[in-house]
């Protein structure tokens, strides 16, 4: 491990608003489970990304929605560690991040606790479709814990995993919203394209196409 990536890692214990934690430590349960609102301090809408990377989205989300609290959750240690330095940076109070694996998220969130998901360029795991965050198996972890007038987004430039999960949501009966292709030439909303990440930037500029879409899931069996 080279000295950056351990110096990241120790700064990262030292963040208030950055939770590590893997299946071990959650034998227990998660302190913050269903108090979420006491840690933020307000009953706000709290909104999750999933897959965050260095937190871009996260951060800039919290700046243009203040009246909602921002919760970025990934497993790479030393990309988030970006983002809790430009939270403190900013001095934001509406962001917090979690460091684990996805496959655990129900464990960090009770029933009903949260208003939003964003699915921002996930891995499109073009051999392991049930491991994709938008497949089934992964809503139903979701369902655990969304409100009913939830709305869950997906960014990408992956058009497979684009139309997978406009066929997850055909499928299972969840309700279709805003489509997008070419975010940059039919539109979408203003977050859509006011928030570009790094990788984001560099993959207009090779000439890649960004769709987008934002669905309601229908929490049935």
């Amino acid at each position: 491990m080279g000295k950056n990536k351990i110096s990241r890692f120790e700064e990262n214990d030292t963040f208030g608003h950055l939770f590590q934690r893997n299946f071990e430590d959650l034998r227990d349960g998660f302190h913050l489970k269903g108090k979420w609102k006491d840690y933020f301090g307000n009953e706000n809408p709290i909104v999750l990304e999933l897959g965050c990377g260095k937190g871009e989205y996260t951060v800039g989300l919290a700046q243009l929605y203040p009246e909602k609290n921002f919760i970025g959750v990934d497993i790479k240690g030393s990309r988030m560690w970006v983002g809790c330095k430009q939270v403190n940076e900013l001095g934001l109070t509406n962001v917090a991040f979690i460091r684990t694996r996805i496959e655990l998220i129900e464990n960090f969130f009770a029933k009903n606790e949260v208003s939003e998901i964003w699915l921002t360029f996930s891995d499109p795991q073009p051999n392991k479709y049930r491991k994709r965050l938008s497949s089934p198996q992964f809503l139903k972890r979701y369902s655990h814990f969304l409100r009913d007038d939830n709305l869950i987004h997906m960014k990408t430039d992956d058009r497979s995993l684009f139309d997978f999960t406009i066929r997850v949501i055909e499928n299972d009966g969840h309700e279709k919203g805003f489509v997008s292709f070419d975010v940059y030439a039919d539109g979408a909303p203003a977050e859509v394209q006011e928030i570009k990440t790094f990788y984001e930037q560099m993959w207009i500029e090779e000439g890649r196409t960004i769709h987008y879409l934002n669905f309601k899931m229908n929490k049935h069996e």
